[in-house]
């Protein structure tokens, strides 16, 4: 790219100079550890989302990777500051109505957000009660971690990165409580793919020996409502009082239970 500067009228028409490209951090993604991050967290996401269902469902950043792809929602889009998105918002403001997306996805946006808790604030006001949000974010409590201290200003070093447990307090304020989750990427930071698959027994390892220090965590959390009750319909409920079922034995791990006689 370039980019015209003008000069005065005696020096002749403007000069154009070519401007200094900035990785980002979808960049990143793909370069060899950006890769073995990536294939991990595909994964994390596809069974986060698989099983939530719903009529409308957000990837807030990182436009150019589908973290929706294994989602059941049939309304799936994006929305980020830049114009690949299929909707160009400001995830600080989202140009969304109150209580009216059911999935919501946050894939390392909080961590290079300049304020990450208007972010989880707009997600509290748009997810509908019971509407599930699913976050990634780099562990600063592993060698990932360790690594970004002392990584500059380049992606995803430059962020601020968000411990679990912060993560858990920030949303148990705004009303959500977790119902799952997952460390991962217990191998070091290297740069080449042979060595990061030399390592790669450190993720059996991690995961039995020392699971809080992966060096990537995917959450999952639930909206919860205060006083919500589920209203049922009055024939639903008269229906549902008949085929009672008593448990009679438990054998073999597995519950035998036979009809109880109507009264």
């Amino acid at each position: 790219m370039f980019a015209a500067v003008p000069e005065n009228a005696a020096s002749g028409p403007p000069k154009l100079i070519p401007l200094l490209y900035m990785p980002t951090l979808s960049d990143w993604f793909n370069t060899p550890k950006g890769q073995y991050v990536l294939e991990w967290e595909q994964a994390q996401f596809d069974n986060a989302i698989e099983d939530v269902f719903g009529f409308n469902a957000v990837q807030v950043g990182l436009p150019g990777l589908d973290f929706l792809r294994e989602s059941r929602i049939p309304l799936r889009f994006s929305v980020d500051g830049i114009p690949s998105a299929s909707l160009v918002a400001d995830p600080t403001h989202l140009p969304l109505a109150t209580h009216s997306i059911d999935l919501l996805v946050l894939p390392h946006v909080l961590e290079f957000s300049d304020n990450p808790h208007q972010i989880l604030r707009e997600v509290e006001r748009v997810l509908m009660p019971e509407g599930q949000v699913v976050i990634s974010g780099f562990n600063p409590l592993s060698l990932w971690g360790l690594r970004g201290i002392f990584g500059g200003a380049r992606y995803p070093w430059s962020g601020r990165f968000i411990g679990l447990f912060r993560m858990r307090d920030w949303l148990t304020l705004l009303g959500f409580e977790l119902n799952g989750g997952r460390f991962g990427c217990y191998v070091p930071p290297l740069s080449q793919t042979r060595w990061l698959q030399r390592f790669s027994f450190l993720e059996s390892a991690g995961d039995r020996w020392w699971p809080i220090a992966g060096g990537v965590y995917v959450v999952r959390a639930v909206k919860r409502t205060a006083g919500m009750r589920l209203v049922m319909p009055s024939w639903r409920e008269r229906r549902l009082k008949r085929p009672a079922l008593v448990q009679v034995a438990r054998r073999d791990n597995v519950i035998h239970v036979l009809p109880a006689e109507r009264r």
